[in-house]
């Protein structure tokens, strides 16, 4: 069974050879202390050094390998300019590809605020839209049949991927977090109440939009998964009502859904971190069936949830990083508690976001060694 294979079937509670092995993703920082600790300088991507712990471990099983994607770009074109505005001592302030000013470390370039490679605290300080006039001038950075958004190559790439042997995802910011991208959260949180008719327009523009994207994209390719991230939970609770996501940002969700459906796309699924009980109901209602990262400081019960809503959801994540961190026996119950629910299927374990630097580099060996049993690897 090749990777993508094993990849749908055990999304699909269908009956995999083994679940994937995927121990999850360290950012720059968390590598830079693995290859102190001892892994070779010279591996540095996430898959080499996922399978360099697993034959560490006395994995002999072939390793999957990946190969071209189909890149669709949703994002604004043209961009904003990069620059640093002012440098201090420590700090500096920035504009990033967004539009957002912020302060942050001067160890960091505007580059890191691109793309997600390590852990960046920010401190805000003014986002592109805010006034009616600057969502005016946004909207003409989102023009759906841009060639640019699309491979250059889309025919021929699409005949190249028909019969891959590795699955391939398109993720799609979902309307919470596109709006928090131009209103930044405490603006967006404030909108629902105090200008739901702004709300609403720049959701249903959103919405447009992402479904224009995806009619484009499916014209040249099915992909095996399409990925929403909405980030829109904290500790406990979600950052807008249950019933403000239903009426605001359901009707973005089935829209998606049905034209997701429509093209064969086998997975729709959603990524949230925080707390995501009080959202998994309005996902379901709207055809999503897969969720990551499923974070357990902030609550989350991966056991608890499968008892709820049964094998209507399947999951991604849930290996509690601090349990990781710690190593040791703790690391071992972690795999434990979960082995159950690997083996009842639809769950691709994995760390409950990105690998935090104060995992050492023998406990990622030793964790991706027992997830590896775990799974049918070892």
């Amino acid at each position: 069974m090749h990777a993508r294979q094993r990849y749908l079937e055990t999304l699909l509670f269908d009956q995999p050879d083994r679940v994937p092995l995927e121990p999850g993703y360290g950012r720059k920082s968390t590598r830079a202390l693995w290859h102190q600790q001892g892994l070779p300088i010279e591996i540095d991507d996430m898959p080499r050094i996922a399978e360099y712990a697993y034959r560490l471990n006395g994995g002999t099983l072939e390793w999957p390998q990946s190969g071209e994607d189909f890149p669709v770009n949703v994002r604004m074109i043209p961009e904003f300019e990069e620059k640093i505005l002012w440098r201090g001592e420590r700090t500096q302030v920035v504009q990033d590809w967004k539009g957002n000013i912020c302060e942050i470390s001067n160890e960091y370039t505007p580059e890191y605020l691109r793309h997600a490679i390590d852990f960046v605290t920010r401190r805000w300080i003014k986002c592109p839209v805010e006034s009616r006039a600057d969502w005016e001038d946004m909207k003409r950075r989102y023009h759906p049949d841009d060639p640019a958004r699309y491979p250059a190559d889309a025919a021929e790439r699409a005949a190249r991927l028909r019969d891959r042997t590795w699955p391939i995802a398109v993720n799609i910011p979902g309307p919470f977090w596109q709006l928090r991208e131009w209103l930044g959260f405490e603006k967006l949180c404030l909108l629902f109440k105090d200008d739901p008719v702004l709300i609403q327009d720049m959701i249903s523009f959103w919405t447009d939009f992402v479904a224009h994207v995806l009619e484009n994209m499916f014209r040249h390719i099915t992909p095996d998964e399409v990925r929403l991230s909405e980030d829109m939970a904290f500790k406990r609770f979600s950052m807008i009502s249950p019933a403000m996501a239903r009426e605001f940002l359901l009707p973005a969700y089935r829209r998606w859904g049905e034209i997701i459906r429509a093209a064969g796309v086998p997975i729709y699924a959603m990524d949230s971190d925080g707390y995501i009980g009080q959202l998994i109901p309005i996902w379901m209602e709207a055809g999503i069936h897969v969720c990551d990262p499923i974070e357990v400081a902030a609550g989350n019960d991966i056991g608890a949830f499968r008892r709820q809503f049964g094998r209507r959801m399947a999951y991604k994540g849930g290996v509690d990083k601090r349990l990781i961190a710690a190593g040791g026996q703790a690391l071992v119950d972690e795999i434990n508690r979960l082995k159950p629910l690997i083996d009842d299927g639809g769950y691709i374990p994995s760390c409950d976001h990105g690998i935090p630097p104060d995992v050492s580099w023998p406990n990622f060996v030793r964790y991706t060694g027992l997830l590896a049993r775990a799974t049918g690897w070892l």
